[in-house]
């Protein structure tokens, strides 16, 4: 499946896109955002800004880029809120458009030695707490 980049959230930068997350940074070829469901506490997303379907697709050069803006990231993350473990996941099967999940599990929360859930729809915080996450993330970036 590829998708067309006029109908792409990410492309568009729509306004699905903008209640599902908050754009924090620009990175070498990509963007990070911060999911504004945070049942998994620091979670993130990063997305190349090309419409490309996989990973495969890249370049070596561009690959490496993105990869570096990933690892980037998660570093941070690491360092903000020292989770246990941070699950990656890059499922584009409805949306061909690359972007990796970067989902913090915590020993004894939620669904910790399983895999996450895309959107549990539980967690929502306030303005200022969602500024608070990126800030910590930010201060480490």
């Amino acid at each position: 499946m590829y998708s067309n980049p006029a109908e792409c959230l990410y492309c568009t930068n729509n306004e699905t896109l903008h209640n599902l997350m908050i754009q924090f940074a620009e990175l070498r070829v990509s963007r990070a955002f911060l999911f504004k469901e945070q049942t998994y506490r620091g979670r993130c997303l990063v997305a190349y800004n090309g419409h490309v379907n996989d990973l495969n697709e890249l370049s070596d050069e561009q690959r490496d880029a993105f990869m570096a803006d990933v690892a980037q990231v998660t570093r941070a993350m690491q360092k903000a809120f020292n989770p246990e473990k941070i699950n990656y996941g890059a499922y584009s099967d409805k949306l061909s458009h690359l972007h990796f999940h970067l989902a913090p599990k915590y020993v004894d929360g939620p669904d910790y030695g399983g895999t996450f859930q895309m959107n549990p729809g539980q967690v929502y915080l306030s303005d200022e707490e969602y500024q608070s996450l990126i800030d910590a993330i930010k201060k480490y970036l």
